[in-house]
């Protein structure tokens, strides 16, 4: 069975549509073919992330991208580290 994926403006739609015109999630969600649980996790997701909710596939939220690029900044410098520790070494042993 093929999982279902439906773009950032459905979702927004869906939420919109349960928050601002009052309809419950049930309603909306047969109205839709929607699962119950799926229209209550899209509005937990825009309650919590509000315009970064939804950043599609291959995407992240700006503070999931931030702790990435800072992430993948500390291996660089370890990396770095540990180049110059060797090449310490390296010269330590050349003036013996």
């Amino acid at each position: 069975m093929k999982k279902k994926s439906y773009d950032k403006e459905f979702k927004r739609q869906v939420v919109q549509m349960i928050q601002e015109e009052g309809k419950a999630v049930s309603q909306v969600a047969q109205e839709l073919g929607l699962h119950d649980n799926t229209v209550y996790r899209w509005i937990a997701e825009m309650k919590q992330d509000g315009q970064h909710a939804f950043p599609g596939s291959g995407q992240l939220r700006p503070d999931d991208k931030a702790i990435r690029d800072m992430q993948k900044q500390i291996r660089d410098l370890q990396e770095e580290n540990e180049i110059l520790k060797k090449a310490m070494h390296y010269f330590a042993k050349d003036r013996r």
